[in-house]
């Protein structure tokens, strides 16, 4: 069942993508330096939601086959980690959070 709500969440977020000329897989995404990645996530991915980890806030993004977490510190003021995935199992920490009843109206 999971699987299939972001399957559909997917192919949401595939339709409405702010520029459909960058298509990457998660490979290449994953070996861009960091500059790139935040550019990518910038220009080419949809924003999905936040959620707060001990003293982070970690933004959750989509763009066309996989997910992008950003590590945010606001007591540095930066980022500190961008993780990418492709697997059900790393929206565990949103599932709570998540409310598929807009999109599938």
């Amino acid at each position: 069942m999971l699987f299939l709500k972001v399957e559909r969440v997917a192919q949401i977020f595939d339709c409405s993508r702010k520029n459909k000329t960058m298509i990457l897989s998660l490979e290449e995404f994953r070996v861009m330096p960091f500059e790139k990645k935040c550019d990518v996530i910038t220009f080419s991915a949809n924003y999905l939601m936040q959620r707060t980890l001990a003293d982070c806030k970690v933004f959750l993004y989509y763009s066309g086959g996989f997910f992008i977490e950003v590590f945010y510190s606001p007591k540095y003021q930066k980022v500190l980690m961008i993780n990418a995935f492709d697997r059900t199992v790393g929206l565990k920490p949103y599932l709570d959070t998540i409310s598929l009843d807009d999109l599938v109206s």
